[in-house]
């Protein structure tokens, strides 16, 4: 499993030119999803995330964690997370998840998230979007279940 985490001032993802998602400062988050990740995987990754202190303490240092703040979350499900760029330049998404297991579980992270973050909003799962960010930093984390 994948989060590639954006400190954002604010972000929105939209579908069909239609806002379905808006958050201010907090976390934008895309979410990849293998075949071979479980809840307990997505456990993990979300308690690193709600946890990480890259929000700025008063002194500039990142100290504080997106509850500190009282930030949002913005997640958006994004297979070509698990792109395969080794072979000629048509990448292969054989290691992606399922689309049943992928939304099973991008579901179930939504769930979770939920229920320690106030505001968690969401894109559309397989749906063609468009995001729009400011990245605040900028500052971006790849929080991979490989390397944790």
């Amino acid at each position: 499993m994948r989060f590639v985490i954006q400190r954002v001032a604010h972000a929105e993802v939209a579908v069909n030119e239609e806002t379905i998602g808006k958050i201010e400062k907090g976390y934008l988050v895309l979410i990849g999803i293998a075949e071979t990740d479980t809840r307990e995987i997505a456990d993990k990754l979300i308690r690193k995330m709600i946890g990480l202190r890259i929000f700025e303490d008063e002194n500039g240092k990142t100290n504080l964690s997106l509850s500190d703040v009282g930030g949002n979350l913005l997640l958006v499900s994004q297979f070509t997370l698990y792109a395969n760029c080794k072979k000629g330049n048509r990448p292969s998404f054989i290691e992606a998840g399922s689309p049943e297991k992928a939304n099973e579980l991008y579901e179930y992270i939504i769930t979770k998230c939920k229920e320690s973050v106030p505001v968690v909003e969401q894109g559309s799962f397989g749906a063609d979007m468009k995001v729009s960010l400011l990245n605040d930093g900028p500052f971006t984390i790849l929080l991979d279940s490989e390397t944790l």
